[in-house]
């Protein structure tokens, strides 16, 4: 776990009335992209701290210089990093600190500590289904201000804006949009091998069976430990061949539960993760048998296509981060990622993921932090204060050019592709003590020998009846 404050180094409480246009911000913020020392590993340390925003939209809140919002959060480092420096423009703008608490074990430890009274005055939930669970179960999230509203009515796709209201009430705004439907690779070896990059599922699977040919042993490498929140990369497997098995219809149905999580369907889209999780010929390079994907973290799992023992990995946009200072993340470079390519011919099917900002509180200061978050200087900012890549941001205001690496740009492309049809990670959206709970735990039982109908049985038996 790590806690940290951001304070404020002088006052800037002057409104500078900057545009909100990425173009515009970009001529401001141009001065602080760059210049990465490598402390944190994630590029952010303070690369956004001299951004000049706007601050009238603040001024409605009143007198905040010298009071503080607490944040918890899963977004650990070096992500954090990045996050923290994102914040200095608000401090400097406002007087407001910012105490950012993060931890590997936010979802089980929010839960935590709203039931013992120790809550956050904001929380970024990686689930709008979490969302949902605590507004219904605990009633302890206040409604967005009506600045937020305006913001994510402005700046995003009114999608976005429904993954944050509860029963028609909106709490939450968008922050992140990370896209899933990558798989991670060398292009080094690649080109030293000879090997092109697959346009369809078929000639993936072709392409893994050549590659466990010629190097005598599994080309994919994978993991899903992450403390609290183990077998979460083990849904986004699920999920990406859901939508290409399936399709997005049967998927929203999935989610809503109007067909059952036991569905022949979706045993259909398990055992299709499961022609590389499940096979022994194909996993896990460099890292053991098909059951060590259960205890492999997350987060070193991709490690193997840096030292050749791994070809082939499946994470998204975010995986960037996880690299070692130093790689070269770049089509020609040490690492990149191809689209998870599908058979389908009518659609480009991308799954997605995203963090939403929920306040605990309604303090003047909260709320203007919220409708920070919810800013197109949030988002220009953010992309800036991450030098080494890893964040995009469905924020319409976003300058691409403010994002740091080919790679983000990539993943915008992707985001805005007419022939995308992208839809947000099921887990994320199912009830809390189903995504984030029988969901990831089926997941390990899978992958540790239970057999697929074993998983989606236990998982719909326990799907809550009201």
């Amino acid at each position: 776990m790590t806690r940290s404050t951001i304070t404020r180094t002088r006052p800037r409480r002057r409104a500078l009335a900057v545009a909100a246009s990425g173009a515009s911000l970009a001529l401001v913020l141009a001065a602080c992209g760059g210049g990465d020392d490598g402390g944190d590993g994630g590029g952010g340390d303070g690369d956004a701290s001299a951004a000049e925003i706007d601050c009238a939209p603040y001024e409605e809140f009143g007198d905040i210089d010298g009071t503080e919002v607490h944040v918890y959060t899963s977004i650990v480092d070096p992500e954090g990093a990045t996050m923290q420096a994102s914040f200095e423009p608000f401090t400097e703008c406002t007087g407001v600190d910012v105490d950012y608490e993060a931890s590997r074990e936010f979802e089980a430890q929010l839960l935590v500590r709203i039931q013992a009274g120790n809550l956050p005055d904001v929380a970024f939930l990686p689930q709008p289904g979490l969302l949902r669970t605590i507004v219904e179960d605990t009633g302890t999230v206040v409604p967005a201000p009506d600045a937020v509203a305006a913001n994510v009515d402005e700046f995003f796709d009114p999608a976005l804006k429904e993954y944050g209201t509860v029963d028609g009430t909106f709490y939450a705004a968008p922050m992140d949009a990370n896209v899933k439907s990558y798989v991670w690779y060398s292009p080094t070896a690649f080109a030293d091998a000879g090997y092109e990059v697959p346009q369809t599922w078929t000639e993936l699977m072709d392409l893994t069976e050549q590659m466990a040919s010629d190097i005598g042993g599994p080309p994919w490498c994978a993991g899903v430990e992450s403390g609290d929140a183990t077998g979460w990369p083990g849904t986004d497997w699920v999920e990406d061949m859901m939508l290409r098995t399936a399709g997005p219809d049967v998927y929203d149905q999935w989610v809503d539960h109007e067909i059952p999580f036991n569905d022949p369907q979706v045993v259909a889209a398990f055992d299709a993760a499961g022609e590389v999780l499940k096979n022994p010929d194909y996993v896990n390079a460099g890292l053991g048998g098909v059951d060590s994907i259960a205890t492999t973290p997350w987060t070193d799992a991709g490690f193997g296509l840096l030292d050749g023992s791994c070809y082939l990995h499946r994470a998204a946009n975010f995986y960037q981060t996880q690299f070692p200072e130093g790689t070269d993340v770049s089509e020609d470079g040490d690492v990149f990622a191809f689209y998870l390519p599908t058979d389908q011919t009518d659609i480009k099917p991308v799954e997605i993921g995203g963090t939403f900002a929920a306040a605990f509180d309604d303090r003047p200061e909260v709320q203007a932090f919220q409708t920070y978050i919810s800013s197109a200087d949030w988002a220009n900012a953010k992309a800036l204060a991450t030098p080494n890549g890893g964040w995009v941001n469905a924020n319409k205001q976003l300058d691409p050019e403010n994002l740091a690496t080919d790679f983000d740009k990539l993943s915008a492309e992707i985001l805005g592709d007419p022939a995308s049809v992208t839809r947000f990670d099921a887990s994320d959206l199912m009830p809390g003590e189903v995504g984030s709970g029988t969901f990831w735990t089926a997941i390990v039982n899978w992958l540790t020998g239970s057999s697929t109908q074993e998983v989606v049985d236990q998982v719909e038996d326990s799907w809550p009846t009201s």
